[in-house]
């Protein structure tokens, strides 16, 4: 059981770059980084993480003030509200890591320097607010800032089945559900946290910037210098594409030559939400260019495969359409929604009993839905790649590829390992002082030497997280009627533990976030028939303790890279969670009081959009409801649950070939990635596709290859403004104009600001 596994991943084995021995090699393999030299190309992960951002740390700088915890919680505040928000808009956003870390500089320095060191005030302005404060209250607010997805079931729960569950039992279904990702991705922190392999590219822009605003000499004022340019630049941009000339969103020179044509319409528009594929569009928005992950950021091979997925997937989808697949020009060419035959939407309330159950003769009455053509295709290239949703390609790539990375991972299966592990753990989590013995060897990470110093959060501490977690969802699913059995409960946590473990790894490597639900859904969906509310929550405890198990590490490795001690780093997790979670319900229920009507429309408008809980319920409703009617063995939509098979099998070539023909690069070539990115454009704003691999391959080719002294010194801080400026901008526009806040204040119609039709120009489609 989960429990086993997770609880015998011991803090006390690091593994070191020694068993984790292959690498990325999507750098440039020319030479190593040279100590002295600014011209040496950055070969490996390690290189990287030792030349981008500093090993030097401070011992002396105090993270544990309450002035870090002040601004803490009133950012976790906010990042919380603003992550509800983003959820119900057509492009979901996340909240950027800079646009965190910027406010809280802003705020740390202005406290600092406003607020008088005497008397009781003292102690909001303890000294000067240093980097560990910083990174406190990023990882703080990084834990709120993100919509948990038990949301989304109590979203679907109020959209589509008329059920307003209980305020308490609600906060404790997001309190259980945001924790048992955090025990369980704790305790394989030896894997998939310490080793330089595991380098997670997406945060370093942040760590960059950090070296920049904190460390002192002429390098420091420099970087500090062009962040500061770069961060006012697009500031005042973004006022342009977000407000005054939204037609910058998605530039289109098709579809201002054939305004009227329907097929130019769907693939090169992309402007607005569910329009097309955006193929050519030229995009000035940062936002969207780096809505989901910075182009700067992640590594070329993972690049190169981002770019091969786009290409195919754009010829499958027009394929698909144009050829009446699945009788796709019944049904819009973007869509998350159920449809009857027809083309109109399908009301599912007619086939539920009233215990939301599958009714076999209200379903022969109203007969099976439809997907839209380009929904099925996205899910059936998630179950083939399993990158963000599955599982077949990605575990094939890694036992390939990474075989030493995985093995290494379990070496604490044997019996010597469990030995040790059982001797070493301190049941006792509340006496553990947390002073880790090993002995350092060259190969450590010089950033984990570096955290030896501080005492650790202990395995225990995560154990008991995952325990209490554990309880509490057991309760919260007899006490909501979730009609998900216990049995089905510890399933979805086996699965989700197994995950973690390999999409984790791929995750850290490539930057790319990996999770499991579409698996996950088809599993509960097979295991418990026709029930549809069953199924989210099966998809909660399994998809969304993955993707809390890769926040959790993605933001301890922060924590290591800024030296942040690891105790602080647990108290700012747990805290932001927890208030996250609250101020995701509240929000929650206050979008859906005003917006409903908006919410449950297929298209929603350019502000707000039901997209993410009607994929949420249409998902339920196939899987849940129906698996054995719409994807069993002879059924419409076969070759959607087959895929998992036929994914464990892509990798299979293209390791061969690079086995017997390593001059072709074959290992440039991410299989998971590459079946993932083919459904990528199923949905919301597609314009800005074309800029986001412009970008990519300036940064990780270009500059990186020609002129590696100054990617090393200005590519992430670059990468860091961008992001920090346009989230500012965003969110004071959000409220100020787009109605996040009450009403919209849209600017005057003129040419580059059409309203009533797509902004780029193209036929709006019905």
């Amino acid at each position: 059981m989960s429990l086993t596994a997770a609880g015998a991943i011991s803090e006390h084995t690091v593994p070191s770059d020694k068993a984790l021995s292959t690498s990325d090699n999507s750098f440039d393999r020319r030479s190593n980084v040279d100590a002295d030299s600014e011209e040496g190309v950055l070969s490996d992960e390690r290189d990287i993480a030792t030349n981008v951002i500093s090993v030097d740390d401070d011992a002396s700088l105090n993270p544990w003030t309450i002035r870090a915890f002040f601004i803490g919680l009133g950012l976790s505040a906010f990042g919380g509200v603003l992550a509800e928000i983003y959820y119900f808009k057509p492009q979901t956003v996340t909240v950027s890591l800079m646009f965190l870390a910027v406010v809280s500089y802003i705020l740390g320095v202005s406290m600092e320097t406003f607020i008088p060191r005497r008397g009781f005030l003292r102690y909001l302005n303890p000294g000067p607010f240093n980097k560990k404060e910083n990174a406190l209250v990023v990882i703080m607010a990084s834990a709120s800032a993100n919509s948990a997805l038990g949301t989304e079931i109590l979203a679907v729960q109020r959209l589509y089945y008329n059920i307003t569950p209980n305020a308490v039992t609600s906060v404790f279904l997001l309190f259980s559900s945001q924790l048992l990702g955090y025990g369980i991705g704790g305790m394989m922190r030896s894997i998939l946290l310490y080793p330089s392999k595991m380098l997670y590219p997406g945060v370093l822009p942040l760590l960059s910037m950090f070296d920049a605003l904190y460390e002192g000499g002429m390098a420091s004022r420099k970087k500090l210098r062009v962040f500061s340019m770069v961060f006012a630049a697009i500031f005042f941009w973004e006022l342009f594409p977000e407000w005054i000339f939204p037609l910058l969103t998605g530039f289109s020179i098709f579809c201002l030559a054939a305004p009227n044509n329907a097929v130019v319409s769907r693939v090169f528009g992309g402007s607005n939400g569910n329009e097309g594929l955006g193929l050519l569009s030229i995009c000035f928005d940062w936002q969207y260019i780096s809505g989901q992950v910075n182009p700067m950021t992640i590594p070329l091979k993972a690049q190169f495969s981002n770019l091969l997925g786009y290409i195919f997937g754009t010829v499958v989808f027009v394929a698909i359409y144009y050829n009446n697949i699945w009788k796709a020009q019944n049904f819009p060419f973007l869509s998350q929604l159920l449809f009857y035959e027809n083309g109109t939407q399908y009301d599912q309330m007619l086939i539920l009993n009233s215990n939301y159950e599958v009714d076999p003769t209200l379903l022969a009455e109203q007969g099976l839905p439809y997907y839209s053509s380009t929904w099925v295709v996205y899910l059936l290239t998630q179950n083939l790649a399993s990158s963000p949703n599955g599982l077949g390609a990605t575990f094939t790539h890694l036992l390939l590829w990474n075989r030493g990375d995985i093995c290494s991972a379990w070496t604490w299966m044997n019996p010597s390992g469990i030995k040790n592990i059982w001797a070493n753990f301190d049941w006792k989590f509340w006496q553990a002082n947390g002073m880790r013995k090993q002995d350092v060897d060259e190969d450590i990470d010089p950033h984990y030497r570096q955290m030896l110093k501080y005492p650790n959060a202990p395995n225990s501490w995560y154990f008991v997280v995952f325990l209490l977690a554990f309880i509490v969802a057991l309760v919260v699913l007899y006490k909501t009627d979730s009609t998900l059995p216990w049995w089905g409960f510890l399933i979805s946590l086996l699965l989700a533990t197994i995950s973690i473990l390999f999409l984790g790894t791929l995750a850290a490597i490539t930057g790319l976030t990996f999770t499991i639900q579409t698996f996950g859904q088809m599993i509960g969906g097979y295991i418990q028939k026709g029930s549809p509310v069953a199924n989210m929550y099966f998809v909660l405890y399994g998809y969304n303790t993955v993707f809390q198990a890769q926040l959790l590490l993605r933001d301890l490795k922060i924590a290591q890279y800024a030296k942040l001690p690891p105790r602080a780093a647990f108290t700012a997790q747990i805290i932001g969670t927890l208030l996250g979670a609250v101020l995701n319900y509240i929000m929650m229920n206050s979008i859906i009081d005003n917006q409903r009507e908006i919410l449950l429309s297929v298209q929603g408008t350019n502000i707000w959009s039901g997209q993410q809980p009607q994929m949420y319920n249409s998902q339920a409703i196939g899987w849940g409801g129906l698996s054995h009617e719409l994807f069993s063995t002879g059924q419409r939509y076969q070759w959607v649950p087959w895929a998992y098979v036929l994914g464990l099998f892509v990798p299979v070539p293209f390791w061969v070939i690079h086995r017997y023909w390593p001059k072709l690069h074959a290992d440039y070539l991410y299989t998971p990635i590459i079946a993932y990115i083919t459904g990528y454009l199923f949905s919301g704003i597609n314009s800005s596709s074309l800029c986001y691999f412009a970008v990519a391959f300036l940064s990780q080719w270009w500059l990186r290859t020609r002129y590696p002294g100054w990617f090393a010194k200005y590519n992430y801080i670059v990468g860091a403004a961008l992001d920090g400026g346009t989230q500012v901008m965003v969110f004071i526009l959000s409220f100020a104009v787009q109605g996040a806040g009450g009403t919209s204040h849209s600017f005057p119609t003129w040419w580059g600001a059409q309203k009533g039709g797509n902004y780029d120009h193209c036929l709006l489609l019905n």
